[in-house]
């Protein structure tokens, strides 16, 4: 979609305003998801985004280095001036879900308006699993790391 600055004269955070006929700017849907998946993966407690499927992939893919899909779980819909934002996390194990949805529904308001410059109407976030950590396997006494894995 196009955005458009609301008020001709003032642009976001003391930008310059955009200039009649020089041109438009479009920012699309997948670049406002990777703003929004960076800053939800950034809140303490996001074990990963997404579900299902794709989140055995996504672990699968971090493995082996290939770069990460910033935008994974994360669903915008832009409009001329405003956006809406849906994500699907899994949480860690000992986190309280709704403290943990309000954080990342404040860390992605605050990076799609100051990153982006739209107005977020809302942030919809689905909790849909808990990341519980295998147990941790003792090691016999007296062995070694390296002897372990022989």
């Amino acid at each position: 979609m196009e955005y458009q600055n609301p008020q001709p004269g003032q642009g976001v955070h003391g930008a310059a305003a955009p200039v009649p006929g020089l041109g438009r700017t479009v920012i699309s849907e997948t670049a406002v998801a990777k703003v929004a998946g960076i800053a939800a993966r950034a809140v303490p407690g996001v074990y990963s985004l997404g579900s299902g499927p794709s989140r055995a992939l996504g672990a699968i893919r971090d493995a082996v280095g290939s770069s990460a899909d910033h935008a994974a779980g994360v669903h915008a819909e832009v409009g001329e001036t405003q956006v809406a934002v849906d994500i699907n996390l899994v949480a860690s194990y000992g986190t309280p879900l709704h403290a943990l949805a309000n954080q990342v529904r404040a860390a992605v308001y605050r990076a799609v308006e100051e990153l982006v410059g739209l107005q977020v109407i809302e942030v919809n976030v689905e909790v849909t699993d808990v990341y519980v950590p295998p147990p941790v396997k003792p090691s016999p006494a007296g062995t070694t790391e390296r002897e372990a894995l022989l």
